[in-house]
């Protein structure tokens, strides 16, 4: 098959449970001219050669799909090696480890997996905390290409953010960004059992209040110092190469460093896993084509791949 008639050929399908589905399938219309379905009943996703798994409310989804066997199917889908992009919510579903998850789901969040990250749900704050920032390009740019090599326009709507991720992710994107109160009481207690040795997988969100007789009930402020460079050498002795901070195993977690006096860390908004994308953004939401577009070329040659 040549790449113009798997062009011609190729379906994306958008998990339209709930969400943004409608923007994501205008974007990549416009952006590629593909054919697109939304995709609501497990007998659909045979329909299609790639999905997009949109931002919306990650609980909703998992509820919603826990009907018609739709959770087991997409996870037969996503094993099966076809392209699939997860955006915010979509991002969350398809974590492997999630931490902030919503206290009143008996069991915790409902996760398709797939991605061998951690992600912390509502990192960047809830709705009224939206806002836009740069964040990195999606790869694979003509570097001699300005327009192509420009800074993306992150949207961030109660947005979540990978803390770590195993050998074999490839890290496409980092921000530095203060967590949100709620979410910084919860990154708290997770350090707390990351040194007492537990296997974190899912956790609930942790309350983030104080009470006290003399002031009443307010937030608690978390003020992360940064450990001493001598600390840090004892730690990480086999870390000390920078260039491999990336290359961390799931099963000995390490978290995001903060900024010495504040919580800021630096926190990864995109990455990739053979043929799993996830951002933490909405690209849904900015008429900038370029991650569509990225997604759409995943597909083509994985279809053309097949096709041989």
């Amino acid at each position: 098959m040549s790449v113009t008639a798997a062009k011609d050929d190729i379906t994306i399908g958008v998990l339209a449970l709930q969400g943004a589905f409608e923007e994501h399938q205008e974007m990549i219309e416009k952006a590629t001219g593909c054919k697109t379905i939304q995709v609501r009943k497990p007998s659909e996703l045979d329909k299609i050669d790639g999905i997009i798994l949109p931002g919306g409310e990650s609980t909703a989804m998992g509820l919603i799909g826990s009907v018609d066997n739709m959770w087991t199917s997409l996870q037969t889908f996503v094993q099966s090696g076809k392209p699939t992009w997860g955006t915010c919510a979509g991002m969350i579903l398809l974590a492997e480890r999630c931490v902030g998850g919503s206290a009143v789901i008996e069991n915790g969040q409902s996760l398709i997996g797939g991605m061998d990250v951690l992600v912390c749900r509502n990192y960047f704050g809830s709705q009224i905390s939206s806002f836009e920032m740069a964040t990195p390009p999606p790869p694979g740019y003509d570097p001699d290409d300005r327009e192509a090599g420009r800074d993306y326009p992150g949207v961030f709507i109660r947005a979540p953010a990978i803390l770590n991720v195993s050998d074999g992710v490839d890290i496409l994107g980092k921000v530095v960004a203060t967590p949100c109160r709620q979410a910084a009481v919860v990154l708290r207690e997770l350090e707390t059992k990351i040194a007492a040795g537990e296997d974190v997988v899912m956790m609930e969100v942790v309350d983030a209040l104080q009470r006290t007789p003399e002031q009443g009930i307010s937030y608690t402020q978390v003020i992360r110092q940064t450990p001493s460079a001598t600390n840090n050498n004892e730690h990480h002795d086999s870390n000390t190469n920078t260039d491999k901070a990336d290359d961390v195993v799931l099963d000995k977690i390490e978290l995001p460093g903060a900024a010495d006096g504040t919580n800021a860390r630096e926190v990864i908004c995109a990455a990739r896993k053979d043929q799993i994308l996830i951002t933490s953004f909405h690209p849904e939401l900015t008429g900038d084509f370029r991650w569509h577009a990225y997604f759409h070329q995943m597909v083509l040659e994985a279809t053309t791949s097949s096709a041989k």
